[in-house]
């Protein structure tokens, strides 16, 4: 039998990350193409998620979430609490294929703009969103199918609390603990499909050229 109740809260988890994310994603990729100082070092830092194994992050998270965070209240096994580790996980899927959209716009057509009297707002509404719609949306087709998939993190921060933090591959870890093979394979296959449409939309149907490789070491 499918878990519906793990289903939702990954689909609404998803769905607030890529809402609170993208907006934010934008701002820095679109940032990043223009940064000169420091600009090594940012994209770096951003990129840490990638790398580090979850493990490592979600060390770090439980600390910070604990009892003495910086927030004045412990947000360890709370969906706020995946929530924000899973802005912090995704910050790379969504601000790197925004950054190489804007950076893929020949500077000509910037010039061209400025020449003809558009202000940088108006360049940026009516040419350059435009131009880089399509990692916008692969960005947020990343981010969202990722979301989905988080275990790691997800499980260091929350735990398995149904109904609060226990999303669809937390689900899946349980199954096969009690051997419930048969729902473990059904909720695979679900995260499956959805894993292969994303990187279909964003890899192939969305650009015709190579988009940037993302990878987690880990």
């Amino acid at each position: 039998m499918i878990d519906l109740e793990a289903i939702l809260l990954s689909l609404k988890l998803a769905f607030c990350t890529l809402v609170l994310l993208l907006p934010f994603g934008l701002w820095v990729g679109y940032s990043l193409v223009r940064a000169n100082a420091c600009k090594g070092w940012i994209e770096a830092f951003l990129a840490l998620p990638l790398v580090l194994p979850p493990t490592v992050l979600g060390y770090y998270l439980l600390v910070g979430f604990g009892g003495g965070s910086f927030f004045g209240f412990p947000l360890v096994f709370s969906f706020a609490g995946i929530l924000i580790a899973s802005l912090i996980v995704n910050l790379p899927f969504a601000i790197q294929p925004i950054q190489r959209a804007f950076e893929s716009i020949n500077p000509e057509i910037r010039e061209a703009a400025e020449v003809s009297g558009l202000s940088g707002w108006q360049t940026f509404r009516l040419i350059e969103l435009p131009l880089a719609w399509r990692g916008i949306t692969s960005a947020a087709v990343l981010t969202f199918a990722h979301t989905l998939g988080e275990f790691g993190v997800v499980l260091m921060v929350g735990g398995a609390i149904p109904g609060e933090t226990r999303t669809v591959s937390i689900a899946i870890y349980d199954k096969v603990q009690s051997f419930d093979t048969a729902g473990a394979g059904l909720l695979s296959l679900l995260l499956l499909a959805i894993s292969l449409i994303a990187i279909a939309l964003s890899y192939g149907v969305l650009s015709p050229r190579k988009s940037p490789s993302l990878h987690r070491v880990s």
